[in-house]
């Protein structure tokens, strides 16, 4: 077993999610592939004046039934909140919990966390108590002297994007390397590639990682309807994601968290684990481009995908001996937006060339909404699943076919297929694009 730093295996041990369609990997997996909607009527806020009125949102969740004691996380924020809820789902699956010679010192955590919800009522309000009509500026004072009445300090904290790790450094008791980055919606993806990367050199043994954040408040609505990013879809919310789709106008808001747990494979055999997958390759690359417009040829979204698969040892041009395309699926980032879903198709093309039309992609945001900060681990977790099931999670809201758009996007219906390997994409806004290969564990 070769355990020499940049050349250690790297495996998935355990896996969990909170979503807007649940807070169990294998409930949400099967309203999945049963081609089921998360979104609906906006209720954290009155949203009837917005442009956009619905979203994903995480419905019943209480961390009450993961942690070991509540009371621990009373000020956690949502972010933070359904961190811990998915994160516990994947310690429980990996054992780690229950492995006495564990190094707590060699288990470190890396996230892609996004802020937690600013009190935006309290805000408002003192920033109304602090104008100055007559000077028609704010009075510093008579404003800090209302915000300090009203605003609670411990839920300013909690916007902080690094509280979720702090919340689940406490609850695991681990101490090795923390980070967490916000490179916009490729941010878990980058979280999971980097925190491979320090496994696979020998930092560390064990990582948790993944995303967290909701951005279903008044500002992360106002700003991205602002943008014009957010589907306006008259009607039926469940129909106004359609990625892919000639009538596609942008994506809708969903919210929750996506954590696994990474282990050297030297490390996961000592301890008896089981491997749910192996994490193949990582691909990272910048658009050098505009901040909020993907570069239109896909070159960076190709860079990305073809570091990873370089690394993996994957020539995405060559054919399997049994005739199978290089890999078997795509997790597509597949937003919804005119701009993504042209832009990553051209990217497809330009890596896997003829081979491109016979990879099967999809993407779950037709089903569970743009977690954003998230979106990447619960994408990176759905390849897990169909690896482990061989089946393909379905694009819903597919029915009008864009001629510029020709590849499989599995639409409507779930498919069964053969997966043994599997590329998650994800690319933010600024041109951060993030690529992961996984694949079937082969000892």
């Amino acid at each position: 077993m070769n355990t020499t730093p940049n050349t250690r295996r790297v495996v998935v041990t355990g896996m969990g999610w909170v979503t807007p369609l649940g807070h169990d990997v294998d409930s949400v997996w099967k309203r999945l592939l049963h081609s089921e909607s998360g979104m609906g009527p906006i209720t954290r806020f009155d949203a009837r004046t917005f442009p956009t009125t619905f979203a994903a949102e995480v419905k019943n969740y209480d961390i009450a039934g993961f942690v070991k004691d509540p009371s621990v996380h009373a000020t956690a924020g949502l972010n933070s909140q359904f961190a811990l809820g998915a994160a516990c789902q994947a310690w429980k699956q990996s054992g780690l919990g229950e492995y006495a010679a564990l190094d707590r010192k060699r288990v470190g955590l890396y996230l892609g966390a996004g802020e937690g919800v600013i009190d935006f009522a309290n805000y408002a309000a003192s920033n109304l108590a602090g104008w100055d009509a007559d000077a028609k500026r704010i009075d510093g004072v008579k404003w800090a002297n209302f915000a300090h009445k009203a605003m609670d300090r411990m839920r300013e904290v909690e916007q902080e994007p690094n509280m979720p790790l702090a919340h689940l450094a406490r609850e695991f008791g681990v101490r090795g390397p923390a980070l967490n980055c916000l490179t916009a919606c490729a941010a878990s993806t980058q979280a999971i590639g980097e925190a491979f990367s320090l496994i696979q050199r020998g930092d560390t043994d064990v990582m948790i990682s993944g995303g967290t954040h909701t951005m279903i408040h008044v500002l992360g609505v106002t700003g991205f309807n602002r943008l014009t990013a957010l589907s306006t879809s008259k009607g039926d919310p469940t129909k106004a994601s359609r990625p892919f789709d000639a009538t596609r106008d942008g994506f809708v808001m969903g919210e929750g968290s996506g954590m696994i747990v990474l282990e050297s494979l030297d490390h996961a055999l000592a301890r008896g684990a089981t491997p749910l997958a192996e994490v193949g390759g990582y691909g990272s690359s910048a658009d050098a481009f505009r901040i909020t417009d993907i570069q239109p040829e896909g070159r960076g979204g190709a860079a990305s995908m073809g570091v990873a698969l370089r690394q993996a040892g994957i020539d995405p041009t060559v054919r399997r001996a049994d005739g199978r395309a290089a890999i078997d699926y795509i997790s597509a980032h597949g937003t919804g937006t005119k701009e993504n879903d042209s832009i990553e198709t051209r990217g497809v093309k330009r890596v896997f060339g003829a081979n491109a039309k016979d990879i099967p992609m999809s993407s779950i945001k037709s089903m569970m909404g743009h977690l954003i900060a998230a979106a990447g681990a619960v994408e990176f977790i759905t390849c897990v699943l169909a690896i482990r099931d061989g089946m393909l999670p379905p694009t819903i809201n597919y029915g009008t076919p864009d001629p510029d758009l020709d590849l499989d996007y599995v639409p409507n219906k779930a498919r069964s297929a053969k997966v043994d390997i599997c590329l998650s994409n994800s690319f933010g806004f600024g041109g951060q694009n993030d690529t992961l290969v996984v694949k079937r564990f082969r000892a």
